[in-house]
């Protein structure tokens, strides 16, 4: 079963377009040459973005990532987000072009199946289609790990309420995906809308239901003590990363 593509098409709400071409300017004045192409993800492209409750997540492809000054960025996104309070913040997924095309199942999937071009020639077209396999879902969960233990280290570090309540978000969200990438070879389709993900990691994952509905709650409103998340966010990740073993076994016992 072949993976289609998240967003289709760009509908972009007039309160979030010169936000978005401001964005687009600004990387292109700093950075130049070194721009390969600018993708987005999430609700602003789909045009279901909500004003003070959505952020923007953008995605640049360049030759060499190194090529970009992330403290320069850094400081573009802090006068965007003062300009424009509408978003709650700015995330900017860096990679190469070589990612892409090397890493289909990872890089690749990214470009070709979770986000939509919005500067440059989209390199997702060079991507081959992907399959929906055992394969892919553990290619597609290479750095899942890493990227765990770094939201946790920050969370746990946090002193901040904001910083925490953030953290606390984000961690939820990663685990939900992480969870909802077991089911992908039942649903047939990556899911972006949080909504019908947790209840397709309901419907199909062998998971306490009562761990997901918390995970999924804490996405809502992280308002919640910072122990008791990470008690439970361990737990999370402790059956995705046995389950991922049992795939991987799998994988190998009948390759």
């Amino acid at each position: 079963m072949i993976l289609e593509k998240v967003i289709n098409g760009i509908v972009i709400q007039s309160e979030y377009k010169d936000l978005v071409d401001k964005y687009v300017d600004h990387i292109l004045n700093e950075f130049k040459d070194k721009i390969h192409s600018i993708y987005m993800c999430g609700s602003i492209p789909k045009g279901t973005a909500k004003p003070f409750k959505s952020d923007a997540d953008f995605t640049i492809v360049c030759a060499n990532p190194e090529d970009i000054d992330y403290e320069r960025l850094s400081i573009m996104k802090d006068r965007l987000l003062e300009e424009y309070p509408i978003v709650t913040k700015i995330d900017t997924t860096i990679c190469s072009i070589d990612d892409v095309l090397s890493k289909p199942n990872e890089w690749g999937f990214w470009v070709k199946i979770i986000c939509v071009c919005i500067y440059g020639d989209d390199i997702g077209e060079k991507v081959a289609p992907i399959m929906i396999s055992p394969e892919f879902i553990l290619d597609l969960n290479t750095e899942t790990k890493e990227e765990v233990d770094r939201v946790h280290r920050s969370l746990s570090n946090a002193s901040d309420h904001t910083m925490k309540t953030r953290y606390i978000k984000g961690y939820s969200k990663r685990l939900l995906r992480a969870l909802y990438s077991l089911v992908l070879e039942d649903t047939g389709v990556w899911e972006d809308d949080m909504t019908k993900m947790k209840n397709a990691i309901l419907n199909y994952c062998e998971i306490d239901p009562a761990l997901v509905e918390y995970l999924y709650a804490c996405y809502l409103d992280s308002n919640v003590l910072v122990e008791e998340f990470l008690r439970i966010a361990d737990e999370v990740y402790d059956y995705f990363e046995n389950a991922l073993k049992i795939m991987a076994a799998s994988r190998t016992s009948f390759g």
